[in-house]
């Protein structure tokens, strides 16, 4: 009943039918997040695509200014010095064979995956395993580089991966609660800013249709999306 009550109380701040500036929405969203712990704010962007047609697929990287206030555990591909270099950049797991065996094993303690090019042949055995979870390495994304450095530490920092969806939506956590309404802000600018980027060649007509911005536990509020066209 208490829980019923808070979001209706959450509810009735958000004005229906209305689009607030990112400003105002995250201000909205931050006083609306009156959990017990501190909620992940999430974003959500509608976009006007047909990820089903390759060249209207929009995936891709974000390094948020602000960090996203999660620590990603980071698993690298690698051997010999390249191994010693994504150890000494904060790599949580790192290996060739052995850490094959253990994904093949079940043993999937990590959320975000690193190759070294010379490691993909290796890889590649795991497919159907890292595929559907989204943490196979792909050149595309930079996971899969001779710069180990540089992309463990690009994930350790703040890093979201963005991906649509079937629907042709793309969410991701922008940072949490207890951040500033000024970071948070940022965040989500950035956010926006680089799914604008990454429209595809195909998509036709309005891209950006809509965007939410929501706590864990708090209403969505809907983004007026105006300022970001292009």
């Amino acid at each position: 009943m208490a829980k019923n009550k808070r979001l209706a109380a959450a509810r009735a701040k958000v004005e229906a039918g209305k689009v607030y500036g990112v400003d105002e929405a995250v201000a909205l969203v931050k006083g609306n997040a009156t959990a017990k712990f501190d909620e992940t704010v999430e974003i959500a962007l509608n976009l006007g695509i047909d990820p089903r047609h390759a060249d209207q697929m929009v995936r891709g990287f974000v390094s948020l200014p602000n960090g996203t206030g999660k620590t990603l555990r980071v698993a690298v591909f690698a051997r010999g010095p390249k191994a010693e270099e994504a150890q000494a950049a904060g790599a949580d797991i790192v290996g060739a064979e052995d850490l094959m065996e253990k994904v093949q094993a079940g043993e999937i303690n990590f959320d975000h995956c690193i190759a070294m090019p010379d490691m993909m042949a290796l890889v590649g055995r795991l497919g159907k395993i890292l595929g559907p979870r989204g943490l196979m390495p792909n050149p595309k994304l930079g996971t899969v580089t001779m710069n180990v450095k540089g992309a463990v530490e690009a994930a350790k920092s703040g890093q979201v991966e963005y991906r649509a969806e079937k629907s042709g939506i793309v969410h991701a956590g922008v940072g949490k609660a207890s951040f500033s309404e000024d970071k948070l802000a940022e965040n989500v600018r950035a956010f926006i800013d680089a799914v604008q980027k990454a429209r595809p060649s195909g998509a036709k007509g309005a891209y950006m249709k809509k965007g939410a911005l929501s706590s864990t536990m708090g209403p969505g509020v809907q983004l007026d999306l105006s300022a970001f066209a292009g």
